[in-house]
C-alpha cells in the first residue's frame, strides 16, 4: 500500500471546489496517476481523519501551450478526485 502522501499530490483550492464545499460538503485533490479510489478513501482517512462517503476520479486532459513563437507543446495530464464527506465532518486545510 502506498503512502498517504503519494497518494494525494495536493488539495485543489478553487472557485467551483469552494462553491462545492459550501453546498454539497465535496473536496477537491489532485491525486496521484495510478490512484484508486479505495486508495484515495484510505489516504484521506489518515492524513485529515475523515470518513469518504463518495470518491469520484476524472482525468484532466493536457492543453496546449506556446513556447515562444514557434515551438508549441501540452500541459501534462493529471488525475483530480472530488471526495464527498459525511455531512458533520470537514477539512481544515480549506478553511484559509
Amino acid at each position: 500500500m502506498k503512502h498517504p502522501t503519494q497518494v494525494i499530490v495536493r488539495p485543489l483550492i478553487t472557485e467551483k471546489g469552494t462553491m462545492l464545499r459550501m453546498l454539497h460538503n465535496q473536496y477537491l485533490f489532485e491525486v496521484a496517476d495510478d490512484a484508486t479510489k479505495i486508495d484515495i478513501k484510505h489516504a484521506l482517512k489518515q492524513l485529515y481523519n475523515v470518513d469518504a462517503v463518495k470518491v469520484r476520479t476524472m482525468w484532466v486532459k493536457p492543453k496546449p501551450k506556446r513556447f515562444g513563437m514557434r515551438s508549441q507543446g501540452y500541459t501534462k495530464a493529471w488525475k483530480k478526485a472530488i471526495v464527498t464527506l459525511k455531512p458533520d465532518q470537514t477539512i481544515e486545510d480549506f478553511n484559509l
